[in-house]
């Protein structure tokens, strides 16, 4: 290029660079465009890499609680599925091989138990699952419930072949252990009766809760007392035993009025004074105790012992000897019974050791019309209140002092 003078080959380098750029553009071009063979070199491009797709995850049962919690036995056994769903669920008494219901949900994502578990039971729960594509998967579980150092057991006053009574009979529920809490055992028991009567229950110990009305019951009511104590935490390791149910009917108001100033009975059929006895009540040194009493127990003839309240052989006042038609109205020793031996005394002045005492007819009528839970309110006898815990005290307490012995 000897013959360019100085400016002319400048002007010929640029553009020849030019030319080299725009070359090397239009090759980088054609490289990158897809399936393009480059320009430059003999190298040819490769196809990109493929990934295997990811694997599905795998489904898994739990049961509900978890990290081995166990069931209170009223509580179901709850299985969940994740990543997948439940085509089967079986479970079973680990012990016993019982079967245990239950329900698939319908999507099934979940199984419950139905019915009542057991104390201390462990349960074998074998679950049948599919993945999202299909495939089978199996998964054993197990489930476990609490098991008590106590059961405690509810028994029923009035018992089950007691079933009609009278006006002034409470609802009673004694425990063969102490409930350490009274709310929780009390939220478990009801009482409901037909036609519908205010009431309350009442704590005498740590094993006795009475429920009365806030006045008699009406007479031809029926009462149901429900126990659901299974699985109830009653405190210190101790739980409910079972469910009880009971219902009781109550028959014609009968109440008695025996009066010590009068020596005198007045008897009331719903309401309707019907006869009136003269008595003979406890003497001063043996007063009947005042206030309404509920006859709890009814026998033809039984032997009295003064010594089963302390005036014993030997002593002043004792005695021993069988008594006709009688019917108990305390605990301490107090009854309406026939007293043939006091006839002269009866409507004029009181000799007794603190009973009722009536005539040998007096007292068959009596007996033939009175029973378990009807009432006789002693007045004007000199002698001191019935005691609240002396069986069924309940009715010395007024309204509003009942209601202050409820745990709830």
């Amino acid at each position: 290029m000897g013959w360019l003078n100085g400016r002319a080959r400048q002007r010929l380098a640029l553009c020849l660079g030019l030319l080299l750029l725009v070359s090397l553009g239009l090759g980088l071009a054609i490289a990158g465009h897809p399936g393009a063979t480059h320009a430059l070199g003999s190298a040819t491009g490769t196809a990109p890499d493929t990934q295997a797709p990811a694997p599905l995850p795998r489904p898994v049962a739990s049961i509900t609680p978890a990290d081995g919690k166990p069931l209170n036995p009223t509580k179901p056994v709850v299985v969940h599925v994740e990543n997948g769903t439940a085509s089967a669920v079986t479970a079973k008494d680990a012990k016993t091989g019982d079967p245990v219901d239950g329900t698939l949900a319908s999507d099934g994502t979940s199984w419950t138990s139905k019915g009542q578990l057991a104390y201390g039971s462990t349960y074998a729960v074998s679950v049948d699952m599919v993945d999202p594509a299909g495939a089978p998967v199996h998964q054993d579980l197990s489930a476990s419930t609490l098991k008590p150092s106590t059961l405690a057991y509810p028994s029923f006053i009035p018992p089950p072949n007691q079933q009609t009574v009278g006006v002034g009979q409470p609802i009673v529920v004694r425990f063969n252990h102490p409930v350490h809490n009274r709310v929780a055992a009390q939220n478990a028991l009801s009482v409901t009766s037909s036609p519908a009567q205010t009431g309350s229950w009442y704590w005498l110990s740590d094993t006795e809760v009475h429920y009365r009305p806030r006045t008699y019951w009406t007479a031809g009511s029926t009462i149901t007392l429900k126990a659901n104590m299974f699985g109830v935490d009653l405190g210190n390791g101790i739980y409910g035993e079972t469910d009880r149910t009971e219902t009781v009917h109550v028959h014609d108001a009968w109440v008695a009025k025996a009066d010590g100033a009068t020596e005198q009975m007045q008897i009331f059929d719903n309401g309707a004074l019907v006869k009136t006895m003269p008595i003979s009540l406890g003497s001063p040194g043996f007063p009947s105790h005042v206030g309404p009493h509920v006859i709890t127990d009814k026998q033809p003839t039984i032997i009295m012992d003064s010594c089963t309240y302390g005036v014993c052989q030997g002593q002043p006042g004792y005695y021993k000897e069988q008594v006709d038609l009688d019917l108990r109205i305390s605990n301490d020793g107090e009854f309406v019974h026939s007293a043939p031996w006091s006839v002269g005394s009866q409507g004029g002045a009181n000799v007794s050791h603190g009973c009722v005492n009536l005539s040998p007819a007096n007292a068959q009528w009596f007996f033939d019309h009175f029973g378990i839970g009807d009432v006789v309110e002693i007045t004007n006898s000199g002698g001191p209140q019935l005691p609240l815990d002396d069986t069924f005290g309940d009715w010395e307490l007024t309204w509003a002092q009942w209601q202050k012995g409820t745990a709830t």
